[in-house]
């Protein structure tokens, strides 16, 4: 996907989905990316306008020589248009040059269980504690490229800049699995992560996480009772 100016580019799906696996090999444009969003998220924000919900995958760009940012996000029942907008991000750094090659970001949506998931690590778990703070409605998939430029770094200290347009997102090996899966694979019946998932998501946090939102002093934590 290519974007311009300020109008960026996306794609959705035809359909909507209650649960599945859903992914995406992406590479990203190097160099000076700052303020740039490429996302690949679950959404209804179409169906349920000003109080939807949604699980993203969002790449964020950077100056020159320092890393992209992965953030991933859970909003549920509320986008912020004339609500209190609750994010539930976790960010990271990556373990390798997301510009060098393609690399598989994933969803997987449960009942009961969010995954994301970098070239089959997992990297968060977001399970249902509470019914209000578990999205439950049909999504459908997205990617974009935007620009973000208010918030995606440095919490909007560098903004995009145009002198470095287009601003490019590649994308292949799109991967829909409707249903019910298991993060370990052993089948629909099969809940939660494999003994060796739980060891690699506790690496990816341990060395590579650089943001939970329940460990955050600043915000409202009666907004997140999961926390």
């Amino acid at each position: 996907m290519e974007g311009h100016l300020s109008q960026g580019s996306g794609f959705k799906s035809k359909r909507s989905y209650r649960s599945g696996y859903f992914g995406a090999s992406i590479k990203l444009q190097g160099g000076y990316t700052a303020g740039v969003n490429t996302a690949f998220y679950l959404s209804n924000d179409q169906a349920y306008p000003g109080f939807h919900d949604e699980v993203d995958m969002e790449l964020l760009g950077n100056v020159a020589g320092k890393p992209y940012v992965l953030q991933t996000n859970v909003y549920v029942r509320g986008s912020g248009d004339g609500r209190r907008l609750v994010g539930r991000e976790m960010r990271f750094h990556l373990w390798f040059d997301p510009t060098a090659g393609f690399h598989h970001y994933a969803i997987l949506w449960n009942p009961d269980e969010i995954v994301f998931f970098v070239d089959d690590v997992p990297i968060r778990q977001y399970t249902k504690k509470i019914e209000a703070t578990f999205p439950q409605r049909e999504m459908w998939i997205y990617s974009s490229i935007w620009d973000a430029s208010s918030w995606a770094t440095e919490n909007g200290r560098y903004k995009v800049d145009y002198h470095y347009q287009p601003f490019v997102s590649s994308f292949t090996d799109l991967k829909i699995r409707d249903g019910l899966m298991s993060p370990s694979g052993n089948g629909a019946n099969s809940r939660g992560l494999s003994p060796q998932q739980s060891n690699a998501m506790k690496w990816a946090q341990n060395n590579y996480m650089i943001y939970y939102y329940c460990q955050d002093n600043t915000k409202d934590h009666s907004l997140t009772p999961e926390c």
